[in-house]
């Protein structure tokens, strides 16, 4: 194939993608992250951010970011293992653990690179994974890195793993599911799920990405929100959602966070979290720890604004969280939807294929702490506007 025909290639591939309303249309900030922001010249009400409590921009964890960074400089400058460990890395993990109820946790780049470290580093070749069929991408490929048989489950339905378990697959076996779903706003039966692998002798993981600042006391999580404390062998988690910056961590018995710590390529590596970021989720934490203000705040908007939506006529699918999906259907009318409630100042992005199945295409609105009632209002003056126009309510 010549350089052109490679050329021609990828320009039929783009445009077949916009054709389909698949095409992602990256916005840029143009300024902090808020239930706010500035985008072309435009004031936006954001619905697109994961930021659930406003701690992106929130002047407390900012002071503390800028404070590490006059004490510690601003990267680690090694990889954990030869001398990229500094102390406020440990002071981040003993919190993280603390918070979580758990013995350790280990602190990682983001929260994709604790499933690339954790997975493969737990089963290998000859042992068998099994997963939620709705699983995040991160899952899916820490799976395949580890090589291990992988079996899929129907999503949050706990007879279909169970099914999979009566075949007695071979090896260590390793549940693995998303806390929240973070597409649909379920909750995974984790309870359900913690019975069966007794029953079956095998390990379970959860990420608890969505569930972090929003789930459990203070939002401790899924795992404390079921009362389910040393019943979850693996707590996969992200600091990039709720807690406002950039960073992941997997948490567990000490063994077993001392195993990932030795065994673990990506944590061997690759370079240690930065600075500002480690201060700010060890401010973050803090602010968690001593208040439930603002994950309260947070399930007051989503109700809000669930209730809200509904009443228009909008179906938001089986979300149990603040994440709400304005299901549309096709990938193209959901596109259309999304840009005629940004020429309405709404930045809600639209979700198709790959994110969601064929067919199951969405407006997903993410809810924040931040967003004040007038600023739902606003919103669903909104949707209700651009759904009449489109003839979808």
């Amino acid at each position: 194939m010549s350089s052109q025909e490679k050329l021609n290639f990828i320009q039929t591939e783009l445009e077949e993608l916009k054709e389909k309303g698949l095409y992602k249309d990256i916005k840029t900030l143009e300024g902090p992250q808020g239930a706010w922001v500035q985008i072309k010249g435009k004031k936006m009400l954001n619905f697109c951010s994961n930021n659930y409590l406003g701690f992106a921009n929130h002047s407390q964890i900012v002071e503390a970011a800028k404070k590490a960074i006059d004490e510690y400089g601003v990267g680690p400058g090694a990889v954990r293992t030869i001398a990229g460990t500094m102390d406020i890395h440990h002071q981040l993990e003993r919190k993280l653990a603390e918070f979580k109820g758990v013995e350790a946790a280990l602190s990682v780049q983001s929260g994709f690179k604790a499933n690339l470290s954790a997975i493969p580093a737990l089963v290998g070749k000859g042992d068998t994974i099994i997963s939620d069929e709705l699983n995040h991408a991160s899952i899916i490929d820490g799976s395949r890195l580890s090589r291990a048989d992988i079996k899929v489950y129907s999503h949050n339905d706990v007879d279909s793993l169970e099914s999979v378990l009566k075949e007695n697959p071979p090896g260590k076996k390793l549940i693995i599911t998303d806390g929240v779903f973070s597409m649909d706003g379920d909750i995974a039966p984790l309870p359900e799920i913690v019975e069966v692998a007794k029953k079956y002798d095998a390990m379970t993981m959860v990420d608890d990405a969505h569930g972090e600042g929003v789930l459990g006391r203070s939002g401790r999580g899924i795992v404390d929100h079921f009362n389910l404390h040393g019943e979850v062998d693996i707590e996969i988690g992200t600091f990039s959602k709720a807690l406002g910056v950039m960073g992941g961590c997997i948490a567990g018995s000490a063994q077993l966070i001392e195993y990932i710590r030795q065994k673990s390529r990506p944590f061997t590596f690759s370079s240690a979290l930065t600075v500002p970021d480690t201060a700010a989720t060890l401010e973050a934490i803090k602010i968690l720890s001593d208040s439930d203000e603002l994950v309260t705040k947070l399930w007051d908007n989503a109700d809000y604004f669930k209730k809200g939506i509904k009443e228009l006529g909008f179906d938001t699918g089986e979300s149990e969280t603040p994440i709400t999906p304005v299901m549309i259907g096709d990938a193209k009318a959901a596109s259309e939807f999304s840009e005629k409630l940004f020429e309405e100042n709404i930045f809600a992005q639209a979700i198709g294929f790959p994110l969601v199945p064929h067919g199951k295409a969405r407006i997903r609105a993410m809810i924040s702490a931040a967003h004040s009632k007038e600023d739902l209002d606003f919103a669903l003056e909104k949707f209700s506007k651009v759904g009449k126009e489109l003839n979808l309510i």
